[in-house]
């Protein structure tokens, strides 16, 4: 396919996700982040992996990997802890207060570790020296330390940087550098297209309650509840009620949103296949990520937490590899806008 068949491709994936969004945005979710979630981790992982995560350092995705690693840990030690930790005489779980501090204590941390991966990022980026790039790193582990326990800090870099900003802000900017770069109407109408649709979600049929059924409003419960009561406080400073969530305005044109979000970001992805050739792997690779889809479907479909909770450090590794992407993407934008601006030999 060319580059105007792919954006014509994308803008009807858009409107798909779009329609689907308004309908059933609950299932949809669900069904996307479990099915299509852990193909995208898998050979996105891969394709950045042989790119080096477009970082300079050959072994760079060693230390964003660490980072990745220490971000996991503090949120999935609770489940396994509930999961396997000891019990008394009557099957209740035992938890002392020394071991509620240490969650409590690791999980504050997380904010500031994963502000220092995006902006150690930026550090690998900047410089390959290693002196540099030490002093940088700790230089951004500081700051992430300071404000770990700011709201700000939270909201930024736990609620919204790995989520929405990753499936939304960060696909519109990919798509808006390849319309720069082709400087192609069909790319220009796929960002206009991309954009239309998310706004569409908020202002079109505002007052449409569509409450999902019992298993999904039950999985959603156990799952991702808790994330959408954050994203009340956030933008709106309260405290969602389970009726808010599934059953006010708002609730429902935000479940639309993170749908539509999440949705397409994995199909841009999978039809982006003969631009960036995720594909393009050994046989053995090929099983490899193949098997392990198969096994986390097999685990999503036995029990939907388990299956989230088995490929959280996938799910955030792949976030992380991205963000020197991320980063150079955002460059390129800027580097284009300047260049359409001030065209090549008019610069002062």
């Amino acid at each position: 396919m060319n580059t105007n068949q792919i954006n014509y491709l994308n803008i009807g994936l858009m409107v798909l996700s779009c329609i689907i969004a308004f309908i059933i945005p609950f299932e949809l979710f669900l069904f996307s982040y479990a099915i299509l979630g852990p193909l995208h981790y898998l050979t996105e992982i891969s394709w950045l992996h042989k790119r080096q995560c477009f970082s300079p350092g050959k072994k760079d995705f060693l230390i964003m990997g660490v980072l990745a690693l220490l971000i996991t840990i503090p949120n999935i030690m609770p489940y396994f802890y509930s999961m396997f930790g000891p019990k008394d005489t009557e099957g209740h779980l035992i938890v002392t207060e020394d071991i509620q501090n240490m969650f409590v204590f690791t999980g504050r941390s997380v904010p500031a570790l994963i502000f220092t991966a995006f902006a150690g990022s930026a550090v690998l980026l900047l410089t390959t020296n290693t002196v540099k790039r030490v002093v940088g790193f700790l230089l951004v582990a500081f700051v992430g330390y300071l404000f770990h326990d700011q709201k700000f800090m939270f909201v930024t870099f736990s609620i919204f940087l790995p989520t929405l900003v990753h499936v939304f802000v960060f696909t519109g900017a990919f798509i808006l550098v390849g319309a720069l770069k082709s400087r192609s109407r069909s790319g220009i109408l796929s960002i206009v297209v991309f954009v239309a649709c998310a706004a569409s979600l908020f202002l079109l049929f505002p007052n449409t309650i569509t409450t999902p059924g019992a298993y999904i409003m039950h999985t959603y419960d156990i799952t991702f509840f808790n994330y959408s009561r954050q994203l009340f406080d956030a933008l709106l400073n309260k405290n969602a009620t389970h009726d808010m969530v599934y059953n006010s305005s708002f609730g429902i044109m935000l479940a639309r949103f993170i749908a539509f979000a999440y949705t397409y970001h994995y199909l841009n992805w999978f039809s982006k296949t003969s631009i960036i050739k995720w594909h393009q792997v050994s046989k053995r690779s090929l099983i490899i990520i193949v098997f392990l889809w198969v096994v986390s479907l097999v685990l999503y479909f036995s029990n939907y937490m388990t299956g989230i909770m088995a490929l959280y450090f996938l799910s955030f590794l792949h976030v992380v590899f991205e963000f020197p992407l991320n980063l150079q993407s955002f460059k390129d934008i800027a580097r284009e806008i300047r260049n359409r601006l001030v065209p090549a030999g008019n610069e002062a």
